[in-house]
């Protein structure tokens, strides 16, 4: 099969959404699939000077961007012409773009099946750029429309983008829910985990924020609440893990006057991310919105115990008290005796990280690629 994926980036960006991608690309090259990514030549902080590559086996075109309307929305419209012909199937992620329509356009000329997954784009205009907004406003009572059309199978990450999808898509039999997964590494064992004294982290207990520090994903309320905590208990480190979207300087200059409060910045390689994760105690997702995180499942694999935002996707994946405690955003109060009820508690947060590790089996990627392609292959083959 001939595999084409678009979304607005590719590795080296660090999200979830090019990671979903890797997992799918990587093991579509393992299978003998022919597979090529389509995105734009930026990182999103600088062009990418090579535009054509072969990383792991995957054909990588980046094709130059003429206009950026945001941190992470580029034009390049020259997707349309630069695109070849004689692809099974086209894979778009993200909705909400122009690339989707054109993947849409592009697949229809082309005679492939066109698979979107949506990666949850949908919650409200809040820490939306001013520039955007008319573009999404158009979105949801045009673009969307038109652009669902053009589609032949609509990847949901959770139950809840049910009803939104059904504002754009006529056709209800054409929407499936395939969550995001977990690495198998993240279920081994560290044996020797060098994590805390690597970072020289000496506190009894470790919190652990991993993610883009981005607006939406509140890094900076978990460090109020972490002040908050420190005036009571000298034992608990915090810790942030990720690359800067915004938020690393606000994060930075909260937590300096503290020794046991640290920004790492991005991590690399899936052994230290495994580290990391089995060197916390606790894993927190304080964000103002979320399609269906990555971290989740991964901080489940870990066995960690989780204190999220019980919004969008969320709540359909975690349970209350089986895998962790709900803190709504921006209540710091309720952030920091979530945070230290698990801390405070050895049996319970114990018997969380036992029901995070059996859920998360359900999980894992080679399960969830599975999924994807039980989907690829329907739509090829009704199209003979």
């Amino acid at each position: 099969m001939k595999i084409a994926h678009i979304n607005m980036f590719y590795m080296p960006v660090i999200g979830g959404v090019e990671q979903v991608m890797y997992e799918l690309a990587k093991r579509q090259v393992q299978e003998g699939h022919d597979v090529h990514v389509f995105c734009c030549d930026s990182d999103k902080k600088n062009r990418i000077k090579i535009k054509d590559e072969i990383l792991e086996g995957v054909h990588v075109h980046r094709l130059p961007y003429i206009l950026r309307l945001s941190f992470n929305t580029f034009v390049w419209p020259s997707l349309l012409w630069r695109f070849k012909a004689g692809f099974d199937i086209i894979h778009s992620h993200v909705s909400g773009h122009d690339y989707i329509l054109f993947a849409g356009i592009l697949s229809r000329l082309n005679q492939a099946k066109h698979i979107h997954t949506t990666h949850c784009p949908w919650t409200g205009m809040s820490f939306r750029p001013s520039i955007l907004r008319p573009f999404l406003f158009l979105n949801d009572i045009i673009l969307n429309k038109i652009t669902f059309k053009l589609i032949d199978r609509i990847v949901a990450l959770s139950p809840w983008e049910i009803n939104i999808l059904k504002k754009f898509v006529t056709k209800k039999e054409k929407i499936i829910i395939i969550p995001n997964g977990a690495d198998t590494l993240l279920f081994k064992k560290v044996i020797s985990n060098e994590f805390r004294k690597k970072y020289e982290i000496k506190e009894k207990k470790l919190v652990l924020f991993f993610g883009r520090l981005n607006p939406t994903k509140g890094p900076e309320k978990l460090a109020l609440a972490a002040i908050n905590i420190a005036k009571k208990r000298k034992d608990i480190a915090f810790v942030w893990v990720g690359p800067d979207e915004g938020k690393a300087e606000e994060v930075k200059a909260l937590i300096r006057p503290y020794k046991n409060m640290k920004y790492l910045g991005p991590m690399f390689g899936k052994d230290k991310i495994a580290e990391m994760y089995q060197a916390a105690d606790v894993y927190v997702l304080p964000s103002y919105r979320e399609g269906l995180p990555l971290t989740l499942f991964e901080a489940m694999a870990s066995g960690l115990p989780i204190v999220a935002s019980p919004v969008n996707g969320v709540p359909y994946e975690m349970k209350e008290p089986e895998n962790g405690f709900f803190a709504n955003y921006g209540n710091l109060e309720q952030l920091e005796n979530k945070i230290l009820e698990i801390l405070n508690n050895p049996k319970l947060a114990k018997k969380i990280s036992f029901n995070n590790k059996k859920k998360s089996k359900d999980y894992k990627w080679d399960i969830i690629y599975q999924r994807y392609m039980k989907e690829y292959d329907a739509l090829v083959n009704n199209s003979n």
